[in-house]
């Protein structure tokens, strides 16, 4: 997956010859040599994004680029980067987009610029330490009370019959296997429980230096990787950890590339958002119990009871002032989880060799709860705390969560400072400018370059905050979507309510799919909505309807673009997760404009927070956050450039509302119409025009 080899001077290597000319100069011929080895086609949005790119790195510049499907943008910004010299970060939010980097591009486009450059990049890929399996839990066990038990039923020849102990057996003969460690390299995957069996947090983690297996720790080789590389690949939540939390898990880098950038907000959100659930603090009784003292247990057990009791009957949504009665048992928490903590601590030194890793997990356990207890009894200006059930009917136990008011303040703190920063997306302005994402994610409303500032302007005092500068581009897409795709809005409908039932619309959405022969793409604001219109249409139709949730994203997705006539129906993860070019998707449906619910609490206190600043809380934060929900599910339709199909959005205020104009701007430039009978006679025509679909089997 690397080319993490000791850096050495390689064949054809010249170390004492001068330096090729590289950087801007060569940037067309670098740019060439990659796209051929690739296999690709230069196209004008991708040299303008590479131009870019270079000249923001040159200057120190921080830049917004937006480009679209098929812009080649990975190779718009690695090439560049591979020839300024200096190490690169970059930072995607899916592992499909890691892979392809570190496992298809780079390896490719380190060859292809070698005879330029001179030298060969070395790139790694570099991830959270639990996503890497632990070597001392698989050679000497789980140290947690979730591993008793673990392998009851046993077969005759003593091994586990259950599906878990199964599971954990296989990772641990991996364990001896696998080169890297990487869950993600495990084939077939596990579930999340067999895989916290045999994996650690940074907090659980004994450390290196006290590991009998430091040596060969997955984890830490991949840091050792990532210290070398010119190149390292990572994800959101890595960058966010490194960002906010003071301790970095990155190397030092001189540039970072920050792709799939509308999802950053998301990520460093939900990587700073703290949960206080009853099964958290009773782990950490069961942890602390071996090692602990027992007036330290006995009183965090106390004060797990007093909470359980509590969250029982708790009802979810904003809490903007802790109660007192919750006041009481979160200080209960906080104070017996020191106690523990105290405790664990005065046998941190002794000689209990065989018990570290008990004691390690514990520690980390009450730390964690203390930290978090700590922040909820704050009540910082900064912080939404919110209760909320986990479970889809409101039922059971709930939680207190808390999560940054803004992230953008961390962002501009942390992001920005000593290095140049590239973000990039298929979806970036909204509205037809880039302002609202900057906003977002720490930049000032308006981007200025160093060199736009008045030659008066005086130089800022010392410690004053200096707004990070930047530029924003749109390189366009090589797809014609006037030509390709046309947007309709069924602007005849009522507007969507609350409840998920709408007769018009099933009858709208159904006719469609008939009109389009199957091929649908279902993107629904919400689960019920889904299901809803997949048990309805499954009634009507004889086109199979497959629904997420009823099988892995991945087999659904598989299942969708190998039978034409078949249509998938889902809810979040498909708005930006599907990509399938061909016949197979020709007609892509939102069942409404997808705003954040009224009662979300993280989202209400944003808007209200905007609102109280003087600001437009609507169109800042559920108009903002519908917009790239719509820009990605419209992207879904054109994925290659023979693609051709409708996207059709069933909720009449986006024709309708003074807000829909923001929307239509904030998505690819179809062809535009509310036409109905125009779209059903353009959908049988692409129907009757698409490559002879295999048979699919009809309900009964």
């Amino acid at each position: 997956m690397t080319n993490d080899s000791e850096p050495q001077q390689l064949p054809g290597d010249d170390a004492d010859a001068a330096p090729a000319a590289t950087g801007r100069a060569r940037l067309p011929e670098l740019l060439h040599a990659a796209v051929a080895a690739v296999g690709g086609v230069e196209r004008p949005g991708q040299v303008r994004m590479a131009e870019a790119v270079a000249d923001a790195v040159e200057h120190g510049e921080h830049l917004l680029v937006q480009a679209g499907t098929g812009t080649g943008k990975s190779l718009a910004y690695l090439v560049p980067a591979l020839a300024h010299g200096d190490r690169v970060v970059v930072a995607t939010a899916t592992l499909a987009l890691q892979r392809q980097l570190v496992e298809r591009d780079l390896p490719r486009t380190v060859e292809a610029l070698h005879p330029v450059l001179r030298r060969r990049p070395l790139f790694a890929m570099l991830k959270g330490r639990s996503n890497y399996l632990c070597l001392h839990r698989a050679h000497e066990g789980t140290p947690s009370e979730e591993g008793e038990g673990l392998f009851d039923p046993v077969d005759a020849l003593g091994g586990p019959t259950g599906k878990l102990g199964q599971d954990v057996l296989r990772l641990r003969e991996w364990a001896d296997e696998s080169e890297t460690g990487d869950r993600d390299d495990l084939s077939p995957g596990v579930s999340d429980k067999a895989w916290a069996q045999l994996s650690v947090t940074s907090k659980e983690c004994l450390g290196a230096s006290r590991c009998a297996y430091g040596q060969e720790c997955f984890a830490e080789k991949a840091r050792e990787r990532a210290k070398l590389a010119d190149v390292v690949v990572t994800n959101h939540a890595m960058l966010a950890i490194d960002s906010i939390e003071g301790a970095p898990v990155l190397p030092e880098h001189e540039l970072l590339i920050v792709d799939e950038a509308h999802e950053l907000v998301n990520r460093v959100t939900g990587a700073a958002t703290a949960e206080l659930t009853v099964g958290s603090v009773n782990r950490a009784v069961k942890r602390a119990a071996r090692l602990a003292n027992e007036k330290a247990v006995d009183a965090l057990q106390a004060a797990a009871e007093s909470y359980h009791g509590l969250m029982e009957t708790a009802q979810p949504g904003r809490v903007e002032e802790l109660p007192e009665y919750l006041g009481y048992a979160v200080t209960a928490i906080r104070d017996a989880a020191r106690q523990v903590i105290t405790s664990l601590g005065e046998t941190r030194d002794k000689a209990l060799t065989d018990e570290d890793a008990v004691r390690k997990q514990a520690m980390a356990s009450a730390e964690t709860l203390h930290e978090t207890a700590d922040r909820l009894l704050s009540e910082s200006a900064y912080d939404v705390v919110w209760i909320e059930r986990s479970d889809r009917f409101g039922l059971g136990t709930a939680s207190l969560r808390v999560a940054p008011l803004s992230v953008s303040g961390l962002l501009r703190e942390n992001l920005y400072r000593e290095r140049s920063v590239v973000l990039t997306s298929a979806t970036l302005k909204l509205g037809g400018d880039f302002n609202g994402v900057a906003a977002s994610v720490g930049l000032p409303g308006e981007g200025r370059l160093p060199d736009e500032r008045a030659p008066q302007e005086p130089a800022p005092e010392q410690g004053e905050d200096i707004p990070p500068y930047w530029r924003g581009i749109d390189v366009g897409s090589p797809f014609a979507y006037p030509k390709q795709g046309i947007l309709y809005v069924a602007r005849h409908l009522p507007p969507p309510g609350r409840e998920p039932d709408r007769p018009e619309m099933l009858d709208e959405l159904t006719e469609l799919i008939g009109a389009a022969g199957g091929r649908t793409l279902g993107l629904f604001s919400s689960m019920r909505a889904a299901q809803a219109a997949a048990e309805a249409l499954r009634e009507r139709l004889d086109n199979r309807i497959l629904l997420q949730g009823e099988d892995t994203l991945g087999e659904l997705i598989r299942e969708f673009a190998a039978e034409p006539e078949t249509c998938l129906f889902g809810t979040l993860s498909l708005w930006q997760g599907v990509d399938v070019p061909g016949s197979a998707c020709q007609l892509v449906v939102m069942d409404r404009i997808p705003f954040p619910r009224p009662d979300d609490p993280l989202m209400s206190a944003r808007q209200k927070a905007v609102e109280e600043a003087g600001g437009n809380g609507f169109m800042a934060v559920a108009a903002t956050h519908a917009a790239l929900l719509m820009a990605q599910g419209a992207g879904r339709l054109v994925r290659a450039a023979d693609d051709r199909g409708v996207v059709a959005v069933l909720d009449p205020r986006l024709a309708t509302a003074r807000y829909g104009g923001f929307f239509r701007s904030s998505m690819p430039e179809f062809w535009y119409t509310t036409d109905r009978n125009q779209v059903r006679r353009s959908l049988a025509a692409i129907d009757a025009s698409a490559p002879e679909p295999r048979p699919v089997a009809r309900r009964a």
